[in-house]
């Protein structure tokens, strides 16, 4: 787990999601990296959808080829917005929020801060972005990088919260 290069970071290739799946599941990492995505079929990922879109229809969001941010605003530089619909994995949450504000200002983006939006809860997170931080973004996409060069998927985590997946059927079934 070596620190990430500044020319390593102008490659930063993962997707916030891929970076919220290495705390939740190497598992759901690995499938929805190679391509096996389960997420179309999932009611729990058709409301947070529906919340995203419903709750912020005026804001502009943000998307490149790594990345899709729900949506921006700016104060003091960017803010980065982005809309959940339950708090159940927030340390995964949090850490997509980091890696936003981390690859933006990658790519020298003048980002202030990130905001977590739970529009059912009525709630509003404030993500800031320390040196502990992107060491711990560093760890987890040297792990990412672990997780993807594996020729077959990890082994089902059996956690609580793998009864809401929308791979549960793949991994249970």
């Amino acid at each position: 787990m070596g620190v990430i290069s500044s020319e390593e970071k102008k490659e930063l290739k993962f997707k916030g999601t891929q970076v919220a799946y290495a705390v939740v599941c190497p598992r759901k990492l690995w499938l929805f990296s190679k391509g096996i995505t389960m997420e179309h079929a999932s009611d729990r990922v058709a409301l947070g959808k529906f919340l995203d879109e419903e709750s912020f229809k005026r804001e502009e969001g943000f998307s490149d080829e790594n990345v899709s941010i729900d949506f921006i605003t700016s104060e003091e530089g960017v803010v980065v917005h982005e809309v959940k619909s339950s708090k159940a994995l927030e340390e995964a949450h949090i850490l997509q929020v980091k890696y936003y504000v981390f690859y933006l200002k990658s790519k020298g983006v003048l980002v202030s801060h990130g905001l977590l939006h739970y529009p059912r809860l009525r709630k509003i997170e404030r993500v800031d972005l320390s040196e502990e931080d992107i060491r711990e973004l560093e760890s987890v996409l040297s792990r990412i990088e672990e997780v993807l060069s594996l020729h077959t998927p990890p082994k089902v985590i059996d956690k609580p919260y793998c009864k809401k997946c929308a791979y549960y059927e793949f991994c249970y079934g």
